[in-house]
């Protein structure tokens, strides 16, 4: 699935899931039927759906343009303008209907019969030195328990969306950070790949250019067939490793030519055995990863006054990669430089690069082998 698309599919279901919380916990959340009709719960899911928007307006443009600017106070302020958004806006589209008229205990009062045994009006004169006893303390009856009722559950709903909004702001600040981490690290990776291919380019060419120098000073029959194999390894080069993975197939066609001018420029003056095995149908690999060890078995196992052997065998399986290079150590005059194992070096690179965790590689030396096996992990 195409990764664009997977990420859709995941914020979309993140969403959804978000907005079933106020119908999952609303009072009234048996009555199936009624309740998107509950005041408080569209009051919720208003709120909510701000919520949701808030998000996406802080992660895609109040953090990179304020946060990662270093304008700190510009941010706060425009987060605490959008609180104040989420908060005070769905209780100007759903207003709350708060009670009113006389507590319930008065109007039980009002309602009830006069005591059978109370006097006429007559008898309820009182006698003109009569002093009315002091009033009963008043409670304070300026609210009734549903008007208090109503305050608590008022803040109670301002806390809960603080809660949930300083949640979201922190999720997504936080998932802000660690793409951005992300894709620093994906640029740094693929300068460090360019820098590595504009070292192996080279090191390629030399050596190969070596190879046919070789071939026109015997005047050999096989210098144009090494021209144009030459010229197909180069296109490959330079069309085709500039990805990070191609398929098998080509990179296989690389590593054949490449042994083919090899034998052109030693004939039969070494042992070699060269073989490819498995389907390579759809597979793909690094480029230029598996020539490394093979350049360095042709470089260090070949002297024509020593039995020289090379042994180079590809195993493709259905989800990774076997390859065993095995040469002769025999004894080689060159320069210092050349023996620096830049390709080597360079190709352990790549592969923690490109395949963390996902290759072993093991070199064996000894006083006459020397053996490379590696196992890739293919994609």
């Amino acid at each position: 699935m195409n990764f664009q698309i997977r990420q859709f599919l995941i914020h979309l279901a993140g969403c959804i899931l978000f907005l079933m919380l106020p119908l999952l916990f609303a009072p009234d959340a048996p009555d199936s039927f009624n309740i998107l009709r509950s005041q408080p719960t569209q009051r919720n899911l208003i709120a909510y759906v701000l919520m949701i928007a808030f998000f996406y307006f802080n992660y895609f443009l109040l953090i990179p343009k304020f946060y990662f600017e270093r304008h700190y106070s510009r941010f706060l302020l425009a987060t605490f303008i959008c609180f104040i958004i989420v908060v005070t806006l769905p209780s100007t589209l759903f207003p709350e209907r708060r009670p009113s008229g006389p507590p319930p205990n008065e109007r039980m009062r009002s309602k009830m019969p006069p005591p059978a045994n109370q006097p006429s009006d007559m008898q309820a004169i009182p006698p003109k030195n009569y002093s009315p006893p002091p009033p009963p303390p008043q409670r304070d009856e300026g609210q009734s328990p549903s008007q208090r009722g109503f305050t608590l559950f008022t803040l109670f709903n301002i806390a809960q969306h603080l809660f949930i909004f300083l949640a979201v702001a922190f999720f997504s600040l936080v998932l802000k950070i660690s793409n951005r981490w992300k894709q620093t690290e994906k640029e740094k990776i693929n300068a460090e790949l360019l820098y590595l291919r504009g070292q192996i380019n080279p090191h390629f060419l030399f050596n190969t250019l070596n190879n046919i120098y070789s071939l026109a000073l015997e005047k050999s029959d096989n210098t144009a067939t090494a021209v144009v194999k030459l010229s197909g390894m180069m296109r490959y080069v330079l069309n085709e490793t500039h990805q990070d993975f191609v398929s098998i197939e080509k990179e296989i066609s690389y590593i054949s030519s490449y042994i083919e001018l090899q034998q052109m420029r030693f004939g039969n003056s070494i042992s070699l055995a060269y073989r490819v095995n498995g389907d390579t149908t759809g597979k793909k690999i690094a480029p230029l990863i598996l020539i490394a060890f093979i350049e360095n078995a042709f470089k260090h196992g070949i002297n024509a006054e020593e039995d020289s052997c090379i042994r180079i065998s590809i195993d493709i399986l259905s989800s990774e990669l076997n390859l065993l290079v095995r040469n002769n150590k025999v004894h080689i005059e060159k320069p210092i430089e050349e023996h620096s194992g830049l390709g080597i070096e360079n190709t352990k690179n790549r592969l923690n690069l490109l395949y963390p965790s996902r290759h072993t590689l093991m070199i064996q030396e000894n006083e006459k082998n020397f053996t490379v096996s590696l196992n890739l992990q293919l994609t």
